[in-house]
């Protein structure tokens, strides 16, 4: 999952038949903090409804876009899945050196 923000629409009086039920975004990939800019914009499927400015999960593997729309013929790699409403981060230093990760690598 990718934590995006929405930066707009795009409007096509032509295309796939399997897109036509539903919009395309631009979303914007974003730091933890939900503003600061991480990476290229890209085009996404929406289900979950956003509007511009909306910080969103986007799902960014053509597989499970396509069980998500029950359509193996559709042309999808990224999906909004979710409009996030609130995003509540631990103290980073609190967790410092309590995952497995982290107590493997120094190995």
């Amino acid at each position: 999952m990718i934590l995006c923000r929405v930066q707009g629409s795009v409007t096509s009086t032509q295309k796939n038949e399997h897109l036509t039920k539903n919009k395309l975004l631009i979303c914007q990939p974003v730091a933890l903090d939900g503003v600061t800019p991480e990476g290229a914009s890209f085009l996404a499927l929406d289900v979950a409804q956003a509007g511009p400015e909306d910080l969103v999960l986007v799902n960014k593997e053509g597989s499970g876009a396509r069980l998500i729309f029950d359509d193996e013929k559709i042309p999808v790699q990224t999906v909004v899945v979710a409009v996030v409403d609130d995003l509540d981060l631990a103290d980073e230093k609190k967790l410092e050196g309590t995952s497995v990760a982290e107590a493997t690598r120094g190995s």
